[in-house]
């Protein structure tokens, strides 16, 4: 028998704020959360200059330096979200944690990148006074859930989602699927990453960033025909997903369903994306969730503002909705979060549906013809009502990930 899989728990570190009040307050403002960091002009090469870093937040006591002593950045965003996802769930501190029937779904593109440039200059300079105890422990692809686990004494399943852009909306997923199955219980699920001049220059390299340097207030425009490339950002968002008889047993509140999840790979190029197996993976989502496209009233696109990404993905959700199919980029307002962009564009839409007003594109004025034909919001956003939505997200490799949640009625 399946198991119905519901989120009951929210935690976020985000560039727009770190809780739904403050993130619907920017959605609503119209501003994105781009800076400018002139520090990277030291870098020669690098075109970009433009990032989105995390909100101002600050640590509880509790993370002191014996806590977080194995923590890099990417893994102490993770953690505080967590705790808060926790916390807002009714979990923190419960000894169902210790029990076993709890596990953890999490990823990031990567571990902290001070720590993979110590072990660079031990290679460079032959020598290993830069490495310590912990810095594999902060570098290590497994480094948020493995942070996580023991901070919070987690005794189940861990399962590492290192999927890039995919990371986060695979943790969800696989955690999904693991309640569904009856193999836990309850799962933290989700991503982080931290903003760093190296995920900028990946894709810097690729010419896929921003140049728009001097008007950081104006990128990225995703789906524009005038869009010039993404921003990299950071932040970290987990779900508590859990078994909904467990959760109606002990009284517990629910914000959304997980119905369904598709993912697979295009099989053909590391970096250039494909529109029929992105269809693919949407059409695997809405077989799981057992709804016919005409269900879904809302679709968060993974819209990096990059030329062929844009193009390919639009052309797949019109293949598989049709013209019809309202859609909006959350990366207009945050950049482009990597790791944790699955999961916190899974949470804003969940709060979306349940709020009835869906956030625009921010920036799209024209849209590029190759783009599919759809319902592109724009403006001050759209008052609407669906008790279905979708968020995709496609990652380099050609891993492509769809998530169908549902809105929960009280």
């Amino acid at each position: 028998m399946d198991h119905r899989v519901v989120v009951t728990g929210r935690g976020a570190i985000s560039p727009l704020g770190h809780d739904w009040p403050s993130v619907l307050a920017h959605l609503k403002s119209g501003r994105n959360a781009v800076q400018r960091f002139d520090d990277w002009g030291k870098y020669r090469g690098l075109n970009t200059r433009l990032g989105v870093p995390a909100a101002d937040f600050e640590l509880p006591a509790h993370y002191n330096r014996k806590t977080t002593r194995s923590m890099g950045r990417v893994a102490l965003l993770a953690t505080l979200a967590s705790e808060r996802a926790l916390a807002d769930a009714g979990l923190l501190g419960d000894p169902l944690l210790q029990s076993g029937k709890v596990g953890i779904s999490y990823g990031s593109s990567a571990g902290t990148p001070s720590s993979m440039s110590d072990f660079g200059r031990m290679l460079a300079e032959l020598n290993t006074q830069y490495i310590n105890a912990t810095t594999y422990i902060k570098m290590m692809s497994h480094t948020a859930p493995v942070n996580m686990g023991v901070f919070f004494g987690i005794t189940g399943r861990i399962v590492t989602t290192s999927s890039a852009c995919t990371s986060g909306s695979q943790g969800i997923g696989y955690a999904y699927e693991a309640i569904r199955a009856g193999r836990q219980v309850a799962m933290l699920a989700g991503g982080s990453e931290e903003l760093d001049v190296t995920a900028a220059t990946v894709f810097d390299t690729l010419f896929a960033t921003s140049n728009a340097n001097d008007t950081p207030e104006l990128t990225p425009r995703p789906f524009d025909a005038d869009r010039d490339g993404l921003v990299v950002g950071e932040g970290a968002c987990t779900l508590v997903l859990e078994d909904l008889e467990h959760a109606r047993a002990r009284g517990a509140r629910i914000h959304a369903e997980i119905v369904g999840f598709g993912t697979n790979s295009d099989g053909q190029h590391v970096t250039q994306p494909n529109a029929a197996t992105m269809a693919e993976a949407m059409r695997l989502a809405l077989d799981d969730a057992g709804l016919a496209p005409d269900a879904i009233g809302y679709v968060n696109a993974h819209g990096t503002a990059t030329g062929h990404g844009d193009i390919a993905e639009t052309t797949a959700t019109n293949d598989v909705f049709g013209e019809r199919m309202p859609i909006s980029s959350l990366k207009s307002y945050t950049g482009h979060t990597l790791g944790a962009c699955g999961a916190l564009e899974a949470w804003v839409t969940l709060e979306m549906m349940r709020e009835g007003w869906f956030h625009p594109t921010l920036n799209l004025r024209n849209v590029d013809p190759r783009c599919g034909r759809l319902d592109y919001i724009t403006g001050n956003g759209r008052l609407l009502e669906t008790d279905y939505a979708m968020s995709n997200n496609f990652a380099f490799g050609g891993i492509n990930t769809s998530l169908v949640l549902r809105r929960w009625h009280d």
